[in-house]
């Protein structure tokens, strides 16, 4: 009954486009434990490998299981909420929840609005189309008269209006929803995070049909210098103990072996 009632407050909660469903707590909180800090964490939940929801409707990903870390070694009581990507700092200003931690680069303006961590991963965006595409040249001129796939709210659809405002561009509500008009042809091209789609290209049928182009991005007026966790401005008690946290999952091992889980080389 209880699970039936969770995937229905679910569903509505993410069509509703509203703030989503605390799903659980990070990990289990020994009740005599008085010094654990309480946190609600704001994550996506369509974003794979770094975020996304399994058949069973439970989060996986690398920046879950991260935030569990950090949850344990910083002594937080931490629950995880679903969050529509467009809302997700605008919430965690409402003190909806306390913490974003969903692979957000942390790009200029979005450091005036939150205050970040140190970096916890760092990815450059890429351009990516179909293996048959003749497209080799990814500069403004080269892709002109041709359609660019976006992702609203991000950080590549900010560079891309930017960037190549000539350009037609096709925004979509989602990064798997982004994959999918690539390999069926609604867009030519696509700009997107290296990392989170290294996933799709190289361990799904559907990523076959398309390659990198072009060279890595790291502008990091768009991109900023690698992904962040975010808090409040004025939260500042969570951001020293969530940067300590930070510090010692990655001189323990544990970072490295969260790393190795997802992907065959570093990324920090």
């Amino acid at each position: 009954m209880l699970r039936i009632s969770l995937q229905t407050m679910l569903r509505g909660a993410l069509m509703a486009g509203g703030l989503g469903m605390v799903l659980a707590a990070a990990s289990p909180i020994p009740a005599a434990a008085q010094d654990r800090m309480p946190m609600r964490i704001a994550v996506e939940g369509a974003f794979p490998p770094f975020n996304y929801l399994d058949a069973n409707n439970k989060l996986q990903g690398f920046d879950i299981d991260i935030a569990n870390a950090l949850c344990e070694v910083g002594k937080f009581e931490c629950q995880f909420i679903i969050e529509k990507w467009d809302d997700i700092i605008p919430n965690l200003v409402a003190d909806k929840y306390d913490a974003i931690i969903s692979s957000m680069s942390m790009s200029l303006e979005r450091r005036q609005k939150v205050a970040f961590t140190e970096k916890y991963y760092n990815s450059p965006s890429v351009f990516i189309a179909r293996k048959d595409s003749p497209i080799s040249d990814v500069s403004p001129a080269g892709l002109s008269g041709k359609i660019l796939g976006v992702t609203s709210s991000t950080a590549q659809e900010s560079y891309a209006n930017h960037l190549y405002p000539e350009m037609k561009k096709k925004v979509f509500r989602s990064s798997p929803e982004l994959y999918k008009g690539l390999s069926d042809g609604s867009v030519d091209i696509i700009l997107e995070d290296k990392l989170a789609i290294y996933d799709w290209i190289a361990n799904t049928k559907a990523g076959t049909c398309c390659e990198f182009k072009g060279p890595d991005l790291v502008d990091v007026t768009y991109f900023g210098e690698g992904a962040g966790i975010a808090v409040r401005l004025d939260d500042k008690e969570r951001l020293t103990r969530l940067n300590e946290a930070l510090k010692s999952i990655k001189a323990d091992g544990t970072y490295d072996m969260i790393n190795a889980k997802y992907f065959p080389f570093s990324i920090e």
